[in-house]
């Protein structure tokens, strides 16, 4: 994969961050920080789930103040003056646009009010509805859409609403734009076309701040890397000066677990199987797959190959055709019947289907608890309580504290308290879609840990996942699904990404399926 090329000149200061800290609820998530943002550069910034980074990009966007600190605009003369942002639309007149890590789009709106909100074209009082479909149209092109800008946002699957707001920031013509996490929900083909917009975008003097946890990305479109922990500002990094394993030192602070073997699970029984099921949205596709005891099976493929939507029928979450087995008898229909039955799913779109945002981290995670282990409408809250210690401590939630409001937390920290809420039901079948989505590499570690603990205790686990290291790290088997069918199989020993690309493509099947 090429490297986007790096601007030469020496960039021009625009903004500076100058020891801004930022407090919650008597934790502090950002402490001290200074960072200094260029014109024609991009700024990586990196760390671990709960290091600061969104903090950071919230106070750079406007979005929250700093507790302490503040940020300065450098004018062209090369002034600074203190810049004091009193919300999102402040920063946007100030030339700063931020899209965040979670979507946050008016999905009943079309393409073009979403895409132009707050800067809406009007001719003799009315909306010139011609020229916003016309401007919008560019802007979705930029990132590669190519569809009615009168599409209803809503309709839209989480990658394609992902680049929408990208599509959206760079609607407004930004000279500092902020994105966090942009390519978690990216295909790599979709990565790929970001990552050459922003290498435009670069050129054209635009000071782009980026934040991923995916290194290569980093490493590939970075002309700097800023490195944050707990709060504090750890290291500053050039092209040409860094390695991956300096940046992870940085990141982490402390060793990755190792991988662990796999056990062997040839000679389980099976634990979940599923005889001919066809999605409502691949009708003409039937499914058939087994899955054993302790077994973690991969489904790859690229976005749209249909991984979401088989998952969401074994959980009951959507109608199709076809017959659910577990331990060898047919499970009812509906999500609830097969919660009920031991059957739990951790879903792609975390912030739209998975958390109650205004509720505690604890509330979260004791949700399917409280359907399972109730009698007669009644909590045991003595037991619950004690369910979600134990989910806190296996997940290795941070901090772990069940009062906590879950909005507060990390994105990493939100994706445990999900899968601390699956785990809490001991689960005969775990479905996960995208369980690392926007995860640092120590949070990665500590999800898979707690994953291969779920399997080695009986469970049977089926995972989707957009990551080749992810699939080739965590899965006995890599089941690889093209536009709705299964076009091939992997084992652990066998995979390679050039496989799986090659089937996920539509290539040819030949000797690669063999397990």
């Amino acid at each position: 994969m090429p490297t986007v090329p790096a601007t030469l000149a020496s960039p021009a200061l625009v903004l500076r961050a100058c020891g801004v800290s930022r407090r919650y609820a008597g934790v502090q998530a950002l402490d001290g920080v200074s960072v200094e943002i260029r014109a024609g550069e991009v700024l990586a910034v990196v760390g671990e789930n709960g290091a600061g980074k969104s903090t950071l990009m919230k106070i750079i966007g406007g979005i929250v103040a700093p507790s302490a600190g503040h940020l300065e605009e450098i004018g062209a003369d090369g002034a600074a003056r203190v810049m004091r942002l009193r919300g999102a639309a402040e920063a946007a007149r100030a030339g700063i646009a931020l899209v965040h890590q979670e979507v946050n789009l008016a999905e009943d709106l079309d393409l073009t009010g979403v895409v132009l909100l707050g800067g809406e074209i009007h001719k003799m009082g009315w909306l010139d509805r011609a020229a916003m479909d016309a401007r919008a149209r560019v802007a979705l092109l930029r990132v590669g859409l190519e569809m009615d800008p009168r599409t209803v946002c809503g309709s839209l699957p989480i990658a394609a609403r992902q680049l929408v707001e990208i599509a959206r920031a760079l609607a407004t013509n930004a000279r500092v734009l902020v994105l966090d996490e942009p390519t978690s929900s990216l295909s790599s083909h979709e990565t790929d076309r970001l990552l050459r917009i922003l290498g435009e975008l670069r050129r054209d003097g635009v000071a782009v701040v980026f934040v991923s946890h995916r290194l290569d990305e980093v490493m590939r479109i970075a002309d700097r890397v800023i490195v944050l922990r707990d709060g504090k500002l750890r290291g500053e990094l050039h092209r040409g000066a860094w390695s991956r394993a300096e940046i992870e030192r940085l990141m982490v602070g402390r060793e990755v677990p190792a991988r662990q073997p796999l056990v062997q699970v040839a000679d389980a029984p099976v634990r979940l199987e599923l005889r001919e099921v066809v999605t409502r949205h691949r009708r003409q596709r039937p499914v058939s797959l087994s899955v054993r005891r302790g077994e973690i099976v991969a489904l790859a493929g690229l976005v749209g190959a249909g991984r979401t939507e088989l998952l969401a029928a074994i959980a009951g979450c959507s109608l199709h055709d076809g017959t659910v087995m577990l331990d060898g008898a047919a499970v009812p229909a509906g999500c609830p019947a097969r919660v009920r039955h031991g059957i739990a799913m951790l879903p792609e779109d975390r912030a739209r289907d998975g958390l109650l945002y205004e509720e505690s981290a604890g509330r979260n995670i004791s949700l399917a608890w409280i359907g399972v282990r109730s009698y007669f409408g009644l909590v045991r809250r003595r037991a619950e309580a004690a369910m979600v210690d134990e989910a806190i401590a296996r997940t290795q939630l941070r901090p772990a504290q069940a009062q906590r409001l879950v909005r507060t937390l990390s994105g990493g920290n939100q994706q445990k308290a999900i899968l601390g809420r699956l785990l809490g039901i001991s689960p005969k079948v775990l479905l996960l879609d995208e369980p690392t989505r926007g995860v640092d590499v120590g949070a990665r570690a500590e999800i898979h840990e707690a994953i291969r603990g779920a399997a080695a205790g009986g469970a049977a686990v089926l995972v989707a996942s957009s990551e080749m290291e992810e699939v080739l790290l965590l899965a006995h088997r890599i089941v690889v699904l093209h536009d709705g069918a299964i076009v091939g199989e992997l084992s652990a020993s066998a995979a390679t990404e050039e496989a799986i690309l090659r089937l996920a493509t539509g290539g040819a099947r030949g000797a690669a399926e063999a397990a």
